[in-house]
């Protein structure tokens, strides 16, 4: 009876023993594999922080999603911002990416149609450029733009119609301006160390997406508000907040977050998960069919999907006060414009090639129920959205013409 109860007290302890030791072990490998895990979150930390630094992006903000095949640096950013002010990109050298984007205007212009540099007239208004890298999609309605690097082949590349005008009939003698360019040869070699010396298109769109994704604004005084100064808004922006986010206007329904639009992404979204933005706002509604004017039917002319017709991104609201005139081909002029066309339910044209009620559209969103406004509510929301323009970011040198600094 002792032997076996001495067994089975032996037998215990060594069960005890081993248990704790097993114990000591796992715990051991856990604290090593917490510290290993811990040194990485840390490396990713550092490594976001260094790139929130770098693109200069607010507490508030997320950072945007950047594509693996082109992380920013300091030297691409210098070229993209070179190449964005400088006309040899043109193939006729008559104009430059800053041609139609105007820092003091948010990186818009003030025209209802540009022209390219050839001096076709483009069919849609230029966009501000403002946080355009929080954009789920690029471009005024396509699908298919889901990167600034996509995007930028169409002003470089496109022939139809004809904007920068680098077509395959002028693209080596493009190239070879900033090749016989001192200046730009050391930029380039710089910005891509392990590639092949010369400039390439690719190397230019790289450079321009990086310089891009620099055009943060957050530091309106909306953006102060948030962060904490309440006497950052007047009483009258603070009213035009809540009547843009209230049961009336509705105005958050395609204009929310803090870039002020549905199409967004940043470093947090899935890149596998395909956002659709895209609405008809009953701007037109061309032989009460719904149709816009068929020289640009948004998303439709891509897709030729008949309920795509007249469907467009709503566009950021941030610096909205100085990008007019509005809409994808500028054909409202002011701000109290735009909310009246919503508050109607959609616009009314009385004569011409457009004539129709855009408030009976059949390819009209839901959204677009139009509503009651009075004028103090108007006012309120306009200097609400007054409250979103950035005068940091309309003036700040680390955006401005490189060329007017040398």
């Amino acid at each position: 009876m002792k032997q076996t109860q001495d067994f089975t007290q032996s037998t215990i302890s060594n069960v005890i023993f081993y248990k704790y030791l097993v114990q000591w072990f796992c715990l051991l490998v856990f604290v090593n594999a917490c510290g290993t895990e811990s040194q990485t979150l840390v490396e990713l930390e550092n490594q976001e922080e260094d790139l929130r630094q770098l693109l200069k992006v607010p507490p508030h903000f997320s950072l945007p999603r950047i594509p693996e095949f082109n992380i920013p640096t300091a030297e691409k950013i210098n070229l993209g911002k070179h190449l964005f002010y400088d006309t040899r990109l043109s193939g006729n050298e008559s104009q430059s990416c800053n041609s139609c984007h105007f820092q003091a205007l948010a990186f818009a212009d003030d025209v209802t149609q540009p022209r390219g540099s050839t001096g076709d007239i483009l069919v849609r208004n230029s966009q501000g450029l403002a946080n355009a890298m929080y954009h789920a999609t690029f471009t005024w309605a396509s699908d298919s733009f889901l990167d600034l690097e996509n995007q930028l082949q169409v002003p470089i590349r496109s022939t139809n119609p004809i904007e920068l005008g680098v077509t395959e009939t002028v693209v080596d003698e493009v190239l070879a301006r900033f090749d016989s360019d001192p200046l730009y040869a050391e930029m380039f070699r710089q910005a891509f160390p392990d590639s092949e010396p010369g400039a390439t298109i690719n190397k230019i769109i790289h450079a321009l997406a990086s310089f891009l994704r620099t055009l943060i604004s957050g530091a309106s005084a909306y953006d102060q508000y948030l962060l904490g100064d309440e006497n950052a808004l007047t009483a009258q922006q603070l009213q035009g907040l809540a009547i843009f986010n209230g049961e009336k206007f509705e105005c958050f329904h395609c204009h929310s977050g803090i870039n002020f639009s549905t199409s967004y992404r940043d470093n947090t979204s899935n890149p596998d998960t395909q956002i659709f933005p895209f609405f008809n706002n009953g701007l037109y509604n061309v032989n009460g069919t719904g149709d816009y004017p068929s020289i640009d039917q948004g998303l439709f002319d891509l897709t030729q999907k008949s309920h795509h017709r007249g469907f467009f991104r709503p566009q950021s609201l941030r610096n909205v006060a100085v990008t007019a005139p509005y809409m994808h081909d500028g054909s409202i002029e002011t701000l109290r414009e735009v909310i009246e066309h919503y508050a109607r339910g959609g616009r009314l044209v009385e004569t011409g090639l457009y004539a129709g009620d855009g408030a009976l559209s059949p390819l009209k969103s839901g959204f677009i129920r139009g509503f009651d406004a009075t004028d103090e509510e108007i006012e309120a929301v306009i200097a609400f959205l007054e409250s979103l323009t950035d005068h940091e970011f309309l003036t700040n040198p680390a955006h401005s013409n490189p060329f007017n600094e040398e």
